[in-house]
């Protein structure tokens, strides 16, 4: 279910051709929208490419956002299909031989395991939704932002050993919940 402040912005854009709201929109997720991306591909130029392609189609089809029930799978969904033909295109471009030798950089993954890293990332942000708020948001600045524990126990007035037993608990959390998710994948 989507975020009710996310609802709001998305009810503001979508009935009023709010800009405004869409901007607030894009704050709140272009950091999670540029993860996904870069997951995909690897490249921070793609990624950026890719979320603000992504952010211009749900510009583009503003007047149907209220409908959406979660907006972050629908984002999901999204920035995977956008990932994977940028992927395709980017293959192909560097299939094609220049002088007859094709690019020895076009190592790019084979289509089942873009799908299994899907898969993965897909649990994992669902695993990642499923923490305490203060618990992600200190895993997200730390793991994924590359914070050190000073600085985020100086951000959220907090003390480093409480950011030290959050990004544990977190840490553990993620862990077990991916082990499941592996235990199943490898049983089908």
């Amino acid at each position: 279910m989507t975020d009710p402040l996310l609802k709001k912005l998305l009810i503001r854009v979508s009935r009023h051709d709010s800009q405004t709201a869409f901007r607030a929109f894009y704050e709140q997720t272009y950091d999670r929208l540029f993860r996904m991306a870069y997951y995909y591909t690897h490249r921070e130029l793609w990624a950026q490419e890719i979320a603000l392609d992504v952010y211009a189609k749900l510009w583009e089809q503003r007047a149907k956002l209220t409908a959406i029930v979660d907006i972050y799978d629908y984002c999901f969904i999204l920035i995977k299909n956008a990932s994977l033909n940028y992927l395709d295109k980017e293959e192909r471009r560097a299939a094609r031989p220049i002088d007859g030798v094709p690019d020895p950089s076009s190592n790019l993954p084979s289509p089942e395991e873009t799908l299994l890293s899907a898969e993965l990332m897909n649990h994992y942000l669902q695993a990642l939704e499923r923490l305490p708020k203060r618990c992600r948001e200190i895993f997200v600045r730390i793991r994924e932002e590359g914070e050190s524990y000073a600085e985020v126990a100086t951000a959220l007035n907090i003390s480093t050993k409480t950011v030290d037993a959050q990004l544990q608990k977190a840490t553990k959390r993620l862990r077990e919940e991916l082990a499941s998710y592996h235990e199943n994948v490898c049983k089908a």
